[in-house]
């Protein structure tokens, strides 16, 4: 791992030559580029997630998972939102549907199968995953509750369809912010008593992390401001790569946001919920898994729709497209993408309401989304979509 990181921390300014100057024109410059972005978000990862333990021992599982999952969500919404300045809502919302199937299906999975391979099971706070299966139930309501009301106002020909249909995401999306809120002051405030308790015994030892002395919280914070702004550097041009990769091997544009883009950005909390539930930290990465998903879909979404519809009125950061192919991102996400959550919601209730894990329910968190991922591969890309 020594020697992976140190190659990592070599591909960053690497990728940006290839990009920039070596590769310039040239037709293997995406995929060279795409190659070294990717093993240079390895090193960073990891940091985060070295960072992050450090913290969740200080602060307990709660403070500890969501600090990750806002950090690692940082990266996500940055992209997001240069996305939005070309245009591209499509492809947000394809990448803010990946990134909540992910976030619960293949980190956790990866979590619950690695850390349970050698242990019959692993306990998380079975009071968390129930308050956090709730919002989980809200969020998929917010997705389809949209989709249904476009589907009917469209069969009685609403002449206003758009207007309305622009009031009910921007209506939605204040309501998920204000839920979020006071669902951070629930579980971090007025019943924190609840929900945060010791983190276990790590079985690397008293010593902590890779035997290594406990960091300062300071230290700690410090590492994953600088963890986060790397990967959020590193992940853009990696996104920019991807797509022409995409292109050349005929991807469809949805499987790009839900799937390549989702694991791309995603992939601080990969490798630190897998590297916790290896040490027995089950809780804390469980609460990333949730967290994540949570952030992403109960806050970044909201944000990116009321960020959007101000872009739209004011012009602001969209002089690249065409002022009659401005359209504000809204909340109508397609069949697919709402039923795959739905199903995504129900597995990780049923699993998550004991507070118990082992390996086979990480198969099968990982089987649907390798599922969901072929099905996605070859859904066909409406036509103009870009």
């Amino acid at each position: 791992m020594r020697y992976l990181n140190l190659a990592g921390y070599v591909a960053i300014p690497l990728a940006y030559l290839v990009h920039f100057w070596l590769g310039r024109g040239a037709g293997w410059e995406p995929v060279a580029t795409f190659a070294l972005a990717a093993l240079g978000v390895i090193p960073l990862a990891h940091l985060m997630g070295e960072s992050t333990e450090h913290l969740a021992e200080r602060t307990g599982p709660t403070w500890g998972g969501l600090l990750n999952a806002t950090f690692g969500n940082a990266a996500e919404l940055i992209i997001a939102i240069i996305a939005l300045t070309k245009g591209f809502n499509g492809v947000v919302k394809a990448s803010l549907t990946g990134s909540i199937l992910g976030n619960l299906l293949l980190v956790g999975g990866a979590a619950m199968l690695v850390g349970g391979w050698r242990r019959e099971r692993q306990h998380f706070n079975p009071r968390a995953a129930e308050a956090n299966a709730g919002l989980l139930v809200l969020a998929v309501a917010a997705m389809l509750f949209p989709a249904i009301f476009h589907f009917t106002a469209e069969r009685l020909h609403d002449v206003k369809i758009a207007e309305h249909e622009h009031r009910v995401s921007v209506g939605t999306s204040v309501i998920l912010l204000i839920v979020y809120g006071l669902g951070l002051l629930f579980t971090l405030r007025t019943h924190a008593h609840i929900f945060s308790r010791a983190a276990p015994r790590s079985d690397e030892g008293p010593q902590g992390i890779a035997g290594h002395g406990r960091w300062s919280v300071k230290r700690s914070l410090v590492m994953l401001l600088l963890a986060s702004a790397g990967i959020g550097l590193v992940a853009e041009l990696l996104v920019g790569s991807a797509e022409k990769v995409a292109h050349t091997f005929g991807w469809n544009p949805i499987f790009v946001g839900v799937i390549l883009l989702a694991i791309i950005g995603n992939a601080a909390e990969h490798s630190t919920a897998v590297m916790l539930a290896k040490r027995n930290d089950m809780d804390t990465a469980m609460t990333i898994c949730y967290q994540s998903s949570l952030q992403i879909a109960l806050f970044a979404t909201p944000v990116l729709v009321l960020l959007s519809s101000l872009m739209v009125a004011t012009g602001l950061g969209m002089g690249g497209v065409p002022v009659g192919e401005r359209h504000a991102l809204d909340l109508i996400f397609t069949p697919m993408e709402v039923v795959s959550v739905i199903l995504t919601m129900l597995i990780i209730v049923v699993i998550g309401l004991n507070g118990e894990t082992n390996w086979f329910e990480g198969v099968l968190l990982l089987a649907l989304y390798v599922i969901l991922a072929i099905a996605f591969f070859y859904i066909p890309a409406a036509p103009g979509h870009g």
